[in-house]
C-alpha cells in the first residue's frame, strides 16, 4: 500500500492543479475590451482597420447553445420563407445536392485531439467550444435525405457513409464520391439514387492532419469541367505560434487533378478557407476566410475573396494586404509585399464557413446575383457577431460594394444564447437554400415566400 502513496499524492496534486485552470479558465470566459466600431463599418470592399488591440487577456465572448425550442425557428428576410427540411440530426455541419436533388448532409464534429496539450490556452478553447456547442463527440457519418414529392421537407434518411474520420467537404465527379475527413480525401463509386454505399473507398491522397489539427474542416470543390478538386486547409494554429514546420501546405487551397497526377498548391497564406464556390461563368474561384484572433473585437474582418492561382494573402504575417500583425515576427518582407488585398469584408469574427452562388432567377431581385454566406458567429468579439445568413450582391461575377443582406437571422435569444448556428448553405435543385444547423441540429430551406 505504501508504494501507491505517492501515485496518489501525484494524481491529487494533478486534479488540484487541473481544477484550478479550470476555474481560472471560466473566469477569463467573460473578459475582455469591447469593439468601438460596428460590424458594418468592418465590413465591405473597404472595411475600416483600426489600430490592433492589445489587451491583456483576450476577449472571449461565446453564446451558450441551447437549441430551438418548440415551435420556434429563425428570422427569413422579406420577401423570403424559411422551414425545417430535416430535423434531429447529429450536428450537421456540410451540404452536397446531388444531381436528382437527393441532399447529403457530413453529421460532423472535430476529432480527438490527443496533442493538444494541457496549457491555459487549450483549456480554455475546450471550455469555449463545450459551451458553443462544439464538444460532443463526432457522429462521423454522411446521410442522405430525400424530398420525393417535392414539398421542401425530406421524407427519407439513411446513412450513405459511417465510420469515417470527421467527415466534411463533399463532391461528386461522374461516377466517384469523393469526401475530405481531417486528414485525407476519399473516393467512393456511386451513382444518383443510391442510398447506401456499401464498397470501401479508396485514399485519393493524405491531407495534413496529425494530433493538433486546429482547423480540421477540409473542404472540396470540383471544377466545372471535372478535371480537378480544389481542397480548403486551414492553419494549424491561430498566428504561427506552434511554429511554422507545422504549417507545412497549410492556410491554403490545393489544386488536386483527378488523372491521378500530383496535387499543387494553388493559393497561401489564407488563414482557414472553408467555403468554396465558382462565379456564373465557371472561371473563378471564390471563397471566404476566417481570418486571425486576439488582436481585439475590431479586428481583423472575415472575407470573400476570388482566389488567383498562386496568389498569397497575407497569413501568418499581415492581414488585409499587407497590415503587419505585431505579434509575428517578420521573417518573409518580399512575400509580405506580394500579399493580395481580399475583395469583400464579411465583418471581424463572424466566422464564414457556408457558400454557395445564388442560382439567379427564383429570388426576389435582391438576392438574384451573388454569393450566400452561412456566418458560425464569433468567440471573440463583444459585442456578438455573425449568428446569422448573408447574401454578398454581385453584378458582372464581382461584389457590387453594397452592403450585405441577411438573409436569415434570429439564431440568437434576447439573452445572447445560442438556439442555432448556421454553418454549410446550398441551394437545391429547386433553388431554394438549404442552410445546415449545428446546434439546432435542423436543416432549414429557405425560399421566396409566394
Amino acid at each position: 500500500m505504501d508504494s501507491l502513496r505517492p501515485i496518489g499524492l501525484l494524481t491529487f496534486r494533478r486534479q488540484a492543479r487541473l481544477a484550478a485552470w479550470a476555474l481560472l479558465a471560466a473566469a477569463l470566459l467573460g473578459c475582455g475590451e469591447t469593439a468601438t466600431l460596428s460590424v458594418a463599418q468592418g465590413s465591405g470592399p473597404r472595411p475600416a482597420l483600426p489600430a490592433p488591440a492589445s489587451p491583456l487577456l483576450p476577449t472571449v465572448h461565446i453564446a451558450p447553445a441551447v437549441g430551438w425550442p418548440a415551435g420556434s425557428m429563425p428570422r427569413a428576410a422579406a420577401g423570403l420563407q424559411v422551414g425545417a427540411f430535416a430535423r434531429g440530426l447529429d450536428h450537421p455541419r456540410w451540404l452536397l445536392v446531388l444531381p436528382n436533388g437527393d441532399v447529403l448532409v457530413a453529421e460532423t464534429n472535430a476529432p480527438a485531439r490527443p496533442g493538444a496539450g494541457g496549457g491555459i490556452k487549450d483549456l480554455v478553447m475546450g471550455l469555449v467550444m463545450r459551451r458553443a456547442g462544439a464538444g460532443t463527440p463526432s457522429a462521423d457519418r454522411i446521410s442522405l435525405l430525400r424530398d420525393a414529392d417535392g414539398d421542401g421537407v425530406a421524407e427519407t434518411r439513411s446513412v450513405l457513409l459511417s465510420g469515417l474520420h470527421s467527415p466534411f467537404g463533399m463532391a461528386l465527379v461522374g461516377a466517384r464520391l469523393f469526401v475530405a475527413t481531417a486528414d485525407a480525401v476519399l473516393a467512393f463509386p456511386y451513382q444518383p439514387g443510391d442510398s447506401v454505399i456499401t464498397a470501401p473507398g479508396t485514399r485519393l491522397l493524405d491531407l495534413p492532419g496529425g494530433p493538433i489539427n486546429h482547423h480540421w474542416t477540409k473542404n472540396l470543390l470540383a471544377s466545372p469541367d471535372g478535371k480537378h478538386l480544389y481542397v480548403s486547409i486551414g492553419s494549424n494554429s491561430n498566428i504561427g505560434e506552434r511554429g511554422m514546420a507545422a504549417e507545412q501546405d497549410r492556410a491554403s487551397i490545393w489544386q488536386v487533378p483527378l488523372d491521378g497526377g500530383p496535387h499543387r498548391v494553388f493559393a497561401t497564406g489564407l488563414r482557414n478557407p472553408v467555403g468554396m464556390a465558382w462565379d456564373e461563368a465557371g472561371q473563378t474561384l471564390w471563397t471566404v476566410v476566417n481570418e486571425r484572433d486576439e488582436l481585439g473585437s475590431d479586428l481583423v474582418p472575415d472575407y470573400l475573396t476570388s482566389v488567383q492561382d498562386s496568389g498569397f494573402y497575407g497569413w501568418p504575417y499581415s492581414y488585409y494586404g499587407r497590415n503587419l500583425d505585431p505579434r509575428v515576427p517578420q521573417s518573409k518582407p518580399a512575400l509580405v509585399a506580394t500579399a493580395l488585398v481580399p475583395d469583400y469584408a464579411l465583418g471581424p469574427h463572424t466566422a464564414p464557413l457556408g457558400l454557395a452562388r445564388s442560382e439567379g432567377g427564383r429570388w426576389p431581385a435582391a438576392f438574384a446575383d451573388g454569393m450566400f454566406i452561412g456566418q458560425h458567429g464569433s468567440w471573440n468579439r463583444r459585442p456578438r457577431s455573425g449568428y446569422r445568413v448573408v447574401f454578398v450582391p454581385f453584378r458582372h461575377n464581382r461584389p457590387t460594394g453594397a452592403p450585405v443582406e441577411e438573409v436569415l437571422g434570429g439564431f440568437l435569444t434576447d439573452a445572447g444564447e445560442a438556439m442555432g448556428r448556421p454553418v454549410g448553405v446550398a441551394v437545391d435543385s429547386r433553388g431554394a437554400l438549404l442552410v445546415a444547423d449545428d446546434v439546432g441540429n435542423v436543416v432549414w430551406r429557405v425560399a421566396a415566400a409566394p
